[in-house]
């Protein structure tokens, strides 16, 4: 499963390495295709690729820690 995705983090995150520890949290991979960040919040857009029961587990992740997720587009292949 692929999916591309919208991250807006919080600025209190500035400090934690997100991103990183997705990759090696959960069988999944990450690839950034833009991305902007400031002292206040960031933001990024990333496809999303691994197996579907991953992929929530790392939203689910991603929730827990005050980021909020929207997914632009699926692929299911």
């Amino acid at each position: 499963m692929k999916i591309s995705i919208g991250l807006t983090f919080p600025g209190t995150l500035q400090d934690e390495s997100i991103i990183c520890y997705l990759c090696k949290k959960f069988d999944i991979s990450l690839n950034i295709i833009e991305a902007s960040f400031s002292m206040d919040a960031g933001w990024s857009i990333l496809t999303v690729e691994g197996q579907e029961n991953e992929i929530k587990r790392a939203f689910e992740y991603l929730a827990e820690k005050g980021v909020k997720v929207q997914q632009i587009q699926i692929d299911k292949k």
